[in-house]
């Protein structure tokens, strides 16, 4: 790559002889033997004043550049830093092209205060690769400032001071404004080595932060249904993307395991099984026993008055309670357990229980700096903004959800330091967020322009026939019976593809499972999470179309072409550091610049926290790849003999770099593919 520094040297030293030249041809007209025809003396003196002009033109011009040079010196030296990063990390040309752009725009308009800044890649390729469209937004702005500059003519200034890169090709101005900028081949070709080279990195991180991610959250001795599904899948595709871009994160799985319900079980666990504190009761099922117990509270006056003294007895945290509480916890985890093993999810469990010495503190706070409101008995909390108070101790003493969720709020800030924090439950909950981050800002707890505290709510999952999903019977569908019909219908599939006459039966169990979560997970994914979604076992398994069955078997037939030609993956890896990817076909252009968005699509998502738009991208992937592989021959036989004649290895390298992705990117959806299928 050119040195920079080096260029505007140059620059400099070209500057400097036309200068030399000029003085010299002013000194040469100040002497009288070149005056000595009077009839051109006018012409001369004019001669000499255009040239003193140019001179001092020139001369200032030296000046700019000299400070252009020492104020981008630092800048230079830190693009040359990244440069060397990128050796390894993936670049994410969007955000790159952003800070050349940004820097163009600065320095053609240092006085127009926060401009505009947009740079998108093209939907047409023949107009280039990526366009900025600033030029007429500036335009309005600049509009309303008193200036009356037509886009177009900001587009030039732009194009005129974008800074040294080793990116654009060329950068045209088109239309009213529009600015199409082309990329270098030989540099994406660099870029696509890179990923061959040194696998999927992600971009340089500026500086690694504390996550943590709140989902799941079931309640302890009830079953886990659908709607858990949602808040699994989206919280620990968050996680892994979190993970991937090297964020220090921590799962936390918010369990309902403290309150009221607990004295009403516990009440029916003596009654059931008197032995329990020497004999491990033997709950088969513990949705059965928790309806049992509720159905006793709910009839039986004098088993409710136990149930509340076994509550006061739990929260005075007597021995004999705790044991009979965290049996049922128990029995409980290890039924969430067989949900997360079958899905993949890690997640460290930490209940309501683990904040409740921290409430009185947190009421305690709120009540020294006068936040706190008496209220018939109750205390509440009017966070600014909100005509809806929060409840921090009830009437009869005892503290509620938005006290524990306060205690969370705040124990996350301050012991576990948290940077970004991320609740991923259902939108209905999204109300009850608003409350408690307003109420963290407002005692000083965080600042949100320094912290980033967000609810990830999401929507109902819906049945066929649009209506909220249950069974035939009414009930809510459990979880475990969901992925068990997964697996069914998964093997049916196969099997009606005749994938088992073909895979050993390790490698169709394999194939069924990857296809049966992989496809309930990519069903939920790629929906906007705040919308609603029809729920559909016969969509989501088949093999057209944006589904995790299409991508997956889209997947294996990419991993397959090395396999069919017989290059082995060592073959591959020497490849790719001594073979240059070649990208003259417009098929091998369109899908090298493909691969190379995943950065910016990450970046979008980590934004917004809008996981469809992976799904999307891998789905525009694999599409793009059929258009490569369709009109560009990676492998060539022989028609008559099938033997292979010829391999194209740098069309195999963009297959390669394809399959890395798209695994990346089934990873961070946490879908597991196959090689075989």
């Amino acid at each position: 790559m050119d040195d920079p520094v080096d260029a505007y040297t140059t620059r400099f030293q070209k500057q400097e002889r036309e200068i030399k030249s000029l003085s010299e041809e002013i000194e040469k007209l100040k002497n009288p033997e070149n005056l000595g025809i009077s009839s051109q003396l006018a012409e001369l003196r004019e001669e000499n004043a255009r040239l003193k002009y140019r001179l001092n033109i020139l001369k200032r011009s030296l000046q700019d550049e000299n400070k252009k040079c020492v104020k981008n010196t630092k800048n230079i030296s830190q693009h040359l830093k990244q440069s060397n990063q990128f050796n390894k990390n993936m670049l994410n040309i969007n955000q790159h092209l952003q800070k050349l752009f940004g820097d163009a725009i600065r320095m053609a308009f240092p006085d127009l205060q926060n401009p505009p800044l947009s740079v998108a890649p093209s939907q047409q390729g023949r107009f280039g690769d990526y366009q900025c469209n600033s030029a007429m937004a500036m335009a309005q702005m600049m509009k309303a400032n008193g200036q009356k500059v037509s886009p177009r003519e900001i587009a030039e200034k732009i194009v005129e001071n974008i800074p040294f890169n080793d990116l654009i090709e060329k950068a045209e101005i088109a239309g009213p404004g529009f600015i199409n900028i082309h990329l270098k081949k030989a540099f994406v070709s660099k870029l696509l080595t890179t990923v061959l080279v040194n696998g999927v990195q992600p971009p340089p991180l500026e500086m690694k932060k504390k996550v943590i991610v709140d989902f799941s959250s079931p309640n302890i001795a009830k079953e886990m249904h659908v709607g858990h599904l949602r808040s699994t899948i989206i919280g620990d595709s968050m996680c892994r993307l979190f993970e991937f871009l090297g964020y220090d994160v921590l799962r936390l799985n918010h369990v309902g395991d403290w309150g009221t319900q607990f004295g009403m079980l516990i009440a029916h666990l003596q009654d059931k099984f008197p032995n329990y504190l020497t004999v491990s009761p033997p709950i088969g099922d513990l949705q059965a026993f928790y309806k049992e117990s509720k159905k006793r509270f709910d009839s039986e006056e004098d088993f409710k008055k136990r149930a509340y003294q076994c509550v006061v007895k739990l929260q005075s945290k007597e021995p004999e309670f705790i044991k009979a509480w965290k049996l049922i916890c128990d029995v409980s985890r290890n039924e969430f357990q067989k949900v997360y093993d079958a899905l993949d999810i890690e997640i460290i469990e930490r209940g309501e229980s683990h904040y409740q010495d921290m409430m009185t503190d947190v009421v305690k706070e709120f009540e020294e700096k006068g936040l706190v409101q008496l209220d018939e008995g109750r205390k509440i909390v009017f966070p600014p903004g909100h005509s809806i108070p929060l409840t921090v101790v009830k009437s009869d003493g005892g503290y509620t959800y938005d006290t524990s969720d306060l205690a969370a709020l705040k124990q996350r800030l301050f012991e576990e330091k948290a940077d970004i924090m991320i609740y991923v439950t259902d939108s209905g909950q999204s109300g009850h967020f608003q409350l408690i981050f307003a109420a963290g800002q407002m005692i000083g707890w965080y600042n949100p322009a320094e912290t980033r505290v967000e609810h990830a709510g999401f929507g109902v999952v819906l049945g066929e026939d649009k209506k909220k999903f249950k069974t035939r019977s009414g009930d809510t569908v459990r979880l475990v019976d969901l992925l068990e019909e997964g697996l069914k219908r998964s093997m049916d599939k196969l099997i009606e593809k005749e994938r088992d006459k073909f895979l050993t039966a390790e490698e169709l169990t394999k194939a069924q499972r990857s296809v049966a979560f992989g496809c309930i997970k990519y069903a939920d994914l790629s929906h906007n999470r705040i919308n609603d979604y029809v729920f559909s076992f016969d969509k989501m398994l088949d093999d057209r179309g944006n589904t995790a069955a299409y991508l997956l078997y889209a997947f294996t037939r990419i991993r397959s072409i090395a396999r069919l030609a017989n290059i082995e993956e060592a073959t591959l890896r020497e490849a790719a550091q001594s073979t240059e990817v070649l990208l003259d076909h417009e098929k091998e252009w369109k899908l090298g610049k493909c691969i190379l968005r995943f950065p910016e699509i990450l970046q979008k998502i980590l934004d917004d926290l809008l996981l469809h738009t992976l799904c999307d991208y891998l789905y525009e992937l694999a599409t793009t790849f059929t258009e490569f592989y369709d009109s560009c021959y990676c492998v060539e036989k022989d028609r008559q003999t099938g033997e292979v004649v010829k391999v194209n290895m740098w069309r195999l390298l963009l297959c390669e770099a394809t399959a890395a992705i798209m695994a990346k990117g089934f990873d961070i959806l946490g879908i597991t593919p196959v090689q075989k299928m």
